[in-house]
């Protein structure tokens, strides 16, 4: 037997708690025309009925919203559902609600942009496609929002990021002081700004130690796919020549690396250094523990959210140059270790 479930109306509130439709709505924005004692009432009866509000009502009466889309390309690694709670925490305690939208697409992207202004959020926090739609970019360029790890030039609009190019540099400068030249880095899209920064930091790596990058290995795809790094690893350990190191630039992409190199029991750092990116909780438990570049994942998006947030608040635009760069640190573990000849 199918069950059927009857709307309840600001009308049954009203005729429960015998008060006008109009005290109802009145009376759960806590107007001060109301009486303490009417308000309490009414939230009572509101909450033994389970009567929700009309949002868009309210807003056409000038209430303003207080969800914020928070738009990422991936949420089943630690990197970005540690981002998506922590901007979740923040908007919480700061009296709005985060509404999560998965789009790694420019047709999904859109699409998605679309919905949440037309929802009335009150801003968007988006971690960009690499080539958005025209549409997605005048909308998004007269809508508060702000771009978090990636950054796409024609959004006019803040940005929150870490020194992607300063810590691949870093991770790879490692690998050589160990002695290795025959380095392979499987990164992220070129498409993508974080993906151009993460190589040019590789690249400079060589350059700044005075080493020619004639065994430099690049390799270049989905940033959030594991099959591009599962595929990748093994390519190059199938080589005639393979890599004596390893460097990655995507959580996703040493992810799967790890799974493989367990699977092929090669030996790590035996056989092959590996510097991975991000720091989820498994990884100091991997084998004698990975080497890894640790991004300041929490304090970047609490950072970003409360700097939108306040934004929001206080009516001040966030369509404004605004970069603010959060500092990654290479940990050293038991993945990496000198050269043996």
């Amino acid at each position: 037997m199918t069950q059927s479930y009857k709307m309840v109306t600001a009308r049954d509130v009203a005729e429960l708690a015998d008060v006008s439709v109009s005290t109802v709505g009145r009376a759960l924005a806590d107007d001060p025309r109301i009486s303490a004692k009417t308000i309490s009432r009414v939230k009572e009866v509101a909450s033994r009925l389970g009567y929700v509000g009309n949002l868009p009502a309210r807003q056409m009466r000038g209430a303003k919203s207080n969800l914020i889309g928070l738009m990422l390309p991936d949420i089943r690694n630690y990197f970005y559902a540690t981002i998506a709670e922590a901007l979740s925490d923040c908007c919480s305690a700061n009296g709005y609600q985060l509404a999560l939208s998965i789009a790694n697409d420019p047709e999904t992207e859109a699409r998605h942009v679309t919905e949440l202004i037309s929802a009335r959020a009150a801003g968007i926090v988006i971690v960009p496609t690499a080539q958005p739609k025209r549409e997605t970019r005048d909308l998004l360029n007269n809508f508060p929002h702000v771009q978090l790890l990636r950054r796409v030039d024609t959004y006019n609009s803040a940005w929150f990021g870490i020194n992607d190019e300063e810590s691949l540099c870093e991770g790879t400068k490692h690998l050589l002081n160990l002695g290795h030249r025959r380095i392979a880095y499987v990164g992220g899209s070129l498409e993508l700004s974080t993906g151009n920064a993460r190589r040019a930091g590789f690249r400079r790596a060589f350059a700044e130690s005075g080493i020619e990058p004639d065994e430099a290995i690049e390799i270049f795809g989905p940033p959030s796919s594991a099959q591009f790094g599962a595929n990748a690893v093994t390519e190059l350990l199938n080589r005639p020549n393979p890599p004596t190191a390893l460097i990655t630039g995507t959580i996703r992409v040493t992810q799967a690396i790890l799974e493989i190199l367990h699977q092929m029991k090669i030996s790590v750092p035996e056989d092959l250094s590996v510097v991975g990116f991000g720091d989820a909780p498994e990884f100091k438990w991997w084998g004698s523990g990975l080497t890894t570049l640790r991004m300041p994942i929490e304090d970047l998006a609490t950072t970003c959210g409360l700097w939108f947030l306040h934004h929001i608040a206080s009516e001040r635009p966030t369509n404004q140059q605004h970069s603010s760069v959060a500092t990654a640190t290479l940990v050293v573990r038991g993945s990496t270790a000198p050269l043996s000849h």
